[in-house]
């Protein structure tokens, strides 16, 4: 990402802290629905917080958490047949080579290999069906209601959906996992395999490099879900939690996270949280329209 464009990122955050909330309110956050939460659950501004969306990668969030309740992430892991086949994006992991669990978490979390994914799930719960029980489950537990989990990867399913509410509110939860926290804020790694191979792996989170206030995030595309990112980030007041679901592209995520985040650092901005207009039928999401409403 250029260093122009973050710019002019830059100068639009001088403008909405110099205009204030009115002004803010009228602008129109380049993504389907999106969300920043304080520390204590509270969520300070949303647009369509409630809509049930794609959640791409995000879901893997979910997965290390789950990993991580019932695994030593020094355990090795031998990648099946089955998780070896997984469609994923590069660097790809190969059936009978063997690494760690925690090798297999940073391939998850900082490039979204989804057979890492179903390695993960199938190493914890014997298959990814009885995994994706166990997610569902660590979802009400945390409070994400209207959240349901179909696979491990984040790949798309008809009956996998997320919110923006309840996206920020798992990642809310994700940090209280050190290694994830841990993992979510390096800009970059190296996989050692046990059979002698070295995979680098870089952040997709890009405001890694460009954010100062940056704790770490997770990234997610699909051609359905569209750009995701869930993030932590600093604040006087303690983590702050974005979430942006459904933007068009990589700039406008970056262009909604950091808009949100500006109302993590400037108070005065205060809530505008808008009426969720969507529905459900049958296994389809009908997606609300982006006008901005305001309620109070």
């Amino acid at each position: 990402m250029g260093l122009t464009y973050f710019s002019a990122i830059i100068a639009i955050m001088l403008f909405i802290t110099a205009t204030g909330a009115a002004a803010f309110s009228q602008k129109k956050i380049p993504a389907e629905a999106a969300v920043i939460m304080d520390s204590s659950g509270a969520v300070l501004f949303g647009k369509f917080p409630n809509a049930k969306l794609a959640p791409a990668s995000t879901v893997k969030l979910v997965t290390a958490m789950v990993v991580l309740d019932r695994m030593d992430p020094a355990f090795n892991v031998k990648i099946s047949r089955n998780a070896g086949k997984v469609r994923t994006i590069q660097p790809k992991i190969h059936f009978d080579e063997e690494m760690t669990i925690s090798d297999l978490l940073h391939l998850a979390l900082m490039k979204s290999i989804n057979s890492a994914a179903v390695s993960l799930a199938e190493s914890t719960a014997g298959s990814e069906e009885e995994f994706v029980r166990l997610m569902n489950r660590k979802a009400r537990q945390i409070g994400a209601l209207n959240t349901l989990f179909a696979n491990s990867s984040g790949l798309p399913k008809r009956t996998q959906y997320t919110t923006a509410s309840d996206l920020a509110l798992i990642m809310k939860s994700a940090l209280d996992y050190p290694l994830i926290k841990e993992i979510l804020g390096k800009k970059e790694y190296v996989v050692r395999t046990a059979q002698g191979r070295e995979i680098f792996l870089e952040n997709s989170n890009d405001l890694l490099w460009q954010s100062d206030f940056m704790i770490g995030g997770k990234t997610g595309y699909t051609g359905n879900a569209r750009h995701c990112f869930v993030c932590a980030i600093n604040t006087d007041k303690g983590p702050f939690f974005t979430a942006v679901l459904g933007a068009r592209s990589r700039s406008n995520l970056w262009r909604s996270t950091l808009m949100l985040a500006e109302i993590g650092a400037n108070p005065e901005l205060s809530a505008f949280i808008e009426k969720p207009r969507v529905r459900r039928v049958a296994h389809k999401t009908i997606r609300p329209k982006p006008a901005l409403v305001t309620s109070h």
